[in-house]
């Protein structure tokens, strides 16, 4: 199966009033600071507080008539949009977690009553379980990131991006499961060829560049990380997200536990915004020089705002991070 232009403008259709129409702003600081001009796309903005509304809303929307529940497995944000969409269409939601989960995420979800299972420490364990859970009659599973109306839905991101800023160049799109960066790249692709698509990760249990790199779907030991929402698995038997992402994205950077603590507390000082270690990975790869200075405008994707309150006032205060097995060595912002 594959997935077209027609596909996204569809979701943008079915996502009217629904979600957010989320503002590119201009990023000056960063700008002046990393000598490029940056533009941000505030998904942060969404009802949720993050772009996985657009997927999941797209999903819910498109499930057989007699569903009574919607199911999935999610790393937080995801599952806080199928809540979201469930509560919206006077529906149940089940959501399936890992014990890696932050408690912040587990507590936005239950606010929107649905139904939490915390399974083992892996995305691929909580994947198990919800799929346990999609075999009851009535129940229905709205995949994360392999879902074609999932990734329709997200691709509306890039689709906006492209209508507000028809000049950009190039897109950095934090990539975890790769249902975002690839309906990201389908826009923007399809709209103008001549646009970079790079998606950008951690560089410990980075799921899709592994996969793409083994030629097949692998998995991947997940550990703690700043960017939690770019954990776990693709899934052994992607059949969208994993050939998507291998075919059309330019590129794929990893970047350092340290890059990323830098690069929230860069967004924040410089820019005044709150957010998770996983949307500033576009970030942290333009701060290290781990991309090339683009030519001409870029634009990375804001992806959430559900971050650990405590863990960020220790990035912005200097403190060091322990994360498993590691302990990050905090410093404090030089402007």
């Amino acid at each position: 199966m594959t997935l077209k232009l027609s596909d996204i403008l569809a979701a943008k259709r079915a996502l009217l009033g629904r979600v957010a129409r989320t503002p590119l702003v201009p990023a000056p600081n960063l700008s002046r600071k990393l000598g490029t001009d940056l533009h941000l796309k505030m998904e942060t903005m969404q009802p949720t507080g993050a772009f996985k509304l657009r997927g999941a809303t797209n999903a819910a929307a498109h499930v057989p008539a007699g569903t009574h529940t919607l199911t999935c497995c999610s790393t937080g944000n995801h599952g806080r949009g199928v809540a979201y969409a469930a509560r919206a269409l006077g529906r149940k939601a089940v959501v399936c977690m890992s014990r890696l989960v932050p408690q912040t995420k587990i507590d936005g979800i239950k606010a929107l009553g649905a139904d939490i299972r915390i399974v083992g420490a892996s995305q691929d364990d909580a994947l198990a379980e919800c799929q346990r859970v999609a075999k009851e009659p009535g129940v229905e599973e709205i995949s994360p990131f392999d879902d074609p109306h999932v990734i329709a839905g997200q691709g509306t991101a890039g689709l906006e991006i492209l209508e507000d800023l028809p000049e950009v160049r190039t897109l950095l799109v934090p990539l975890s499961g790769g249902g975002l960066a690839a309906g990201v790249a389908v826009a923007a692709k399809a709209i103008n060829p001549r646009v970079k698509v790079i998606g950008i990760t951690m560089d410990r249990g980075a799921a899709m560049k592994a996969s793409i790199d083994a030629g097949h779907p692998v998995e991947v030991e997940e550990v703690p990380s700043l960017a939690d929402s770019l954990g776990g698995g693709i899934g052994l038997h992607n059949k969208l997200s994993f050939p998507i992402c291998r075919d059309l994205l330019d590129d794929i950077v990893l970047v350092t536990e340290d890059e990323i603590y830098r690069a929230m507390q860069a967004l924040f000082f410089e820019e005044r915004h709150v957010a998770e270690g996983a949307c500033v990975v576009g970030i942290a790869a333009l701060m290290s020089g781990r991309i090339k200075k683009p030519d001409g405008p870029v634009a990375t994707i804001i992806t959430g705002r559900s971050v650990d309150m405590d863990q960020f006032m220790q990035v912005m205060t200097g403190q060091d991070i322990p994360l498993g097995d590691i302990t990050l060595k905090g410093s404090s912002y030089a402007a």
